[in-house]
């Protein structure tokens, strides 16, 4: 347990810092954080459930995490939309289509990985 808690640490740490590298390189700077984020703690969390628990675990996980990021877009792009258009405060309308995200994610759970 306490070994692999250090492997989550170091390999965590070693693919956020080569994400902030490479969004520091990036323009505009706003993609910094998103770049140094998400993207390395999927691919650690991945590359640990890989050599812990297997490739077909891996498998679900990887595919768990795409249909999560697709009920993001989903969620984002409306989001967008709607502030856009009826000119809502950004916290309103985020808290409004949470059940949109839930419905996506739930949906494509059922449909693709259940």
């Amino acid at each position: 347990m306490l070994e692999e808690t250090i492997y989550r640490v170091l390999i965590g740490g070693a693919f956020v810092s080569a994400f902030a590298v490479l969004s520091d390189l990036l323009k505009p700077k706003s993609f910094a954080g998103l770049f140094s984020a998400a993207p390395s703690v999927a691919l650690a969390s991945l590359g640990l459930a890989l050599v812990a628990e297997g490739k077909s675990y891996a498998a679900i996980e990887a595919r768990s995490m795409t249909a999560g990021a697709i009920a993001f877009v989903v969620y984002a792009s409306c989001i967008r939309w709607v502030m856009l258009r009826y000119k809502l405060p950004a916290l309103q309308v985020a808290l409004m289509a949470v059940p949109l995200w839930l419905a996506a994610a739930l949906g494509l759970w059922f449909a693709f990985l259940k």
